[in-house]
C-alpha cells in the first residue's frame, strides 16, 4: 500500500508535534517541512528525517496532505493556496480568524472534493463517546475549561485559544440553533482576555455555561451534561466520567421476586443445617 506523503507548514511548539506524529505513522510518510524560520524548519526537518522546502510552491509539489499549524492569522492564506493547489489538509483550531474566511476555505474544500479536518481534538476523545451514547434531550450543560498561563497562543484570547474547543463539542451535542449569547471577558496578562465567561441558549431549550481561562493555578477540561433523565460529568483530562440514570421502564437485572427467591433458598439451607 502507498504510504500518504505528509507535510507539516509551521514547525513551532504545536506544529513539530504534528511532524513527530506523522513520522510514527505507519500509512504515513514525513516528506516536507516549511517554516518561515529557516533554522526552526532545518532543527525539525533534520530531527525527523524530512525535506525543508525553500517555498510554499516546493512544498506543496512534495506532499498530498499536510497540516497548517502556523499562527491564526496566517491559517486563511496558506490553506486557501494549499487547497486550490489539490492538498487534504489538517489545519490547527481555530479554523481561521474570520468566519467568513472559514466558510471560504471549507466551500473551496467541498467544491474541490478535498479532506478539509480542523484540529478540535477533543471530538476524539473517548470519554465523548460515552456521552453521546447516553445524551437524548440536554438541558444543561456547564463546561470549565482552566490552564496556566501559556505563553503560546496570546495573540489570540482565551475564547478562540481554549473556549473554542467546548463550543464546537456543545454545538455537536445539542444540534440546535444558538438563539442568545450573553458573554463577558477580561484581559489580565494578554491584549485579548484571558478569561471568559458564555452564557448560551438555543431554539431547543438547553442552556449552556462555559467558563474558560489561561490564567488558573490548575488545569481543568471538565462538561456537565443534564437532561430529564440523566446527569453526565466527564473530565477530558483524566479520560473518565460519570453517568447516572433514573430507571424507565424495562425489568432490573436483579428484581425484588429474583433476591426473595434467593433469600428464601438461603433461609432454607440455613433451616436444614440447623436441623442437622
Amino acid at each position: 500500500m502507498k504510504k500518504l506523503r505528509v507535510g507539516v507548514v509551521g514547525v513551532g511548539h504545536i506544529g513539530s508535534n504534528h511532524a513527530r506524529i506523522y513520522s510514527e505513522l505507519p500509512n504515513a510518510e514525513l516528506v516536507a517541512i516549511f517554516d518561515i524560520d529557516p533554522a526552526r524548519a532545518d532543527e525539525i526537518g533534520g530531527k525527523y528525517n524530512a525535506k525543508v522546502a525553500a517555498s510554499l510552491n516546493e512544498f506543496a509539489g512534495m506532499v498530498d496532505a499536510a497540516s497548517v499549524a502556523t499562527p491564526t492569522s496566517a491559517h486563511f492564506s496558506i490553506a486557501c493556496d494549499l487547497l486550490t493547489l489539490g492538498k487534504h489538509l489538517l489545519i490547527e483550531k481555530p479554523i481561521a480568524e474570520k468566519t467568513s474566511d472559514a466558510r471560504d476555505l471549507a466551500e473551496v474544500a467541498a467544491e474541490k472534493g478535498l479532506v478539509l479536518q480542523v484540529g478540535h481534538v477533543e471530538r476524539f476523545n473517548p470519554v465523548l463517546s460515552a456521552l453521546e451514547q447516553r445524551l437524548t434531550h440536554p438541558r444543561f450543560i456547564e463546561a470549565h475549561r482552566l490552564s496556566p498561563y501559556p505563553n503560546r497562543s496570546t495573540e489570540i484570547g482565551v475564547v478562540l485559544d481554549l473556549m473554542i474547543h467546548d463550543l464546537e463539542i456543545i454545538l455537536h451535542l445539542v444540534d440546535s440553533t444558538v438563539e442568545n449569547v450573553d458573554a463577558v471577558g477580561v484581559p489580565v496578562l494578554s491584549r485579548g482576555e484571558d478569561i471568559a465567561n458564555a452564557r448560551l441558549r438555543f431554539a431547543s431549550g438547553c442552556i449552556a455555561n462555559v467558563t474558560s481561562s489561561r490564567i488558573s493555578p490548575e488545569r481543568m477540561r471538565k462538561i456537565r451534561v443534564f437532561q430529564e433523565d440523566a446527569y453526565l460529568s466527564l473530565d477530558y483530562q483524566g479520560q473518565s466520567g460519570e453517568i447516572y440514570c433514573a430507571l424507565t421502564g424495562g425489568e432490573p437485572r436483579v428484581s425484588g421476586s429474583h433476591a426473595a427467591a434467593a433469600l428464601e433458598l438461603a433461609v432454607e439451607i440455613t433451616r436444614r443445617i440447623a436441623a442437622n
